[in-house]
């Protein structure tokens, strides 16, 4: 199985571009949202039982679909550059592909803020997403997070440093198209493309 795991700041486009790879090689699409929307409903963002339930419902998922005949799943997730245990969950979650014989493929989405802000309140977000509807909070927790975390390579950080021999394709994608970025996420990593009729 194929493994794209699609990282970067919120409202970099991770879902967005996920949606259009799958739309080009029919792998399965996994969003972060996907778990931390139904337990937002019952435990408060960041809390010990929140985060346990997440990561928890990712590593099943993720054991599930490495352990079937799926070609391929798209995974999307915010990821704290500068926080150790962000690093060791990847590598966790990695591992889980990879210790089945799958390949995992990184791809770093970024974006600039003003972009980001504007992509925050797209319709197709708002949609895929309950817990981002309340626009202006939403809004307040991506600055926050900003403030908080880093979360693109750079002067700061590099890839070679968060996972020595891995490849990563770091993509800006302030201006390009969804579709675009799956194109070339697809050329990058040799993907196979959906077959039709």
């Amino acid at each position: 199985m194929h493994l794209v795991m699609i990282f970067g700041p919120p409202a970099v486009g991770k879902m967005t571009v996920g949606h259009e790879l799958m739309k080009l090689t029919g792998f399965r699409l996994f969003h972060n949202h996907m778990t931390v929307d139904p337990v937002l409903d019952i435990f408060e963002f960041g809390s010990p039982p929140f985060t346990r339930l997440v990561t928890s419902f990712r590593r099943m998922i993720l054991e599930e679909a490495a352990d079937s005949d799926l070609p391929g799943l798209v995974f999307t997730y915010v990821w704290a550059l500068d926080d150790a245990g962000d690093r060791e969950l990847v590598n966790k979650f990695s591992s889980i592909v990879t210790s089945r014989g799958g390949q995992v493929h990184f791809v770093e989405l970024t974006a600039t803020q003003q972009e980001r802000l504007v992509r925050n309140a797209t319709d197709f977000r708002l949609e895929r997403k309950p817990s981002q509807r309340d626009v202006e909070a939403s809004r307040s927790r991506l600055l926050d997070l900003d403030r908080r975390w880093l979360m693109n390579t750079g002067d700061q950080v590099a890839w070679s440093e968060l996972m020595p021999g891995q490849e990563c394709l770091r993509i800006d994608n302030t201006s390009l198209p969804a579709d675009e970025v799956a194109r070339r996420i697809v050329a990058a990593y040799d993907l196979p493309l959906l077959t039709t009729g």
